[in-house]
């Protein structure tokens, strides 16, 4: 029965270590969206379009050819609705 008790222990042990891990990092990660927030806040006191920023965010992210396919049937798309 002792061993069973020392593995339950250890456990209990490793497994508070993976909450406060978790918790810790939540917090982080709230920190960081709210200077995330401050940030965008800011450019846009200085007259940035702040929706255009973050889809240029998310372009940089991609790969050029995944743009390019992307942009492409866009336009083909906005052609066939005489949008262009």
């Amino acid at each position: 029965m002792t061993d069973v008790t020392e593995a339950y222990t250890v456990t209990a042990d490793e497994l508070r270590q993976f909450i406060e891990r978790a918790e810790q990092l939540a917090a982080e990660k709230k920190e960081v969206a709210e200077q995330e927030k401050e940030l965008f806040a800011e450019a846009k006191g200085r007259g940035y379009d702040t929706a255009v920023m973050r889809r240029v965010i998310a372009l940089r992210k991609r790969k050029p050819d995944e743009i390019a396919e992307e942009e492409a049937i866009i336009d083909m798309y906005k052609s066939a609705l005489g949008m262009q």
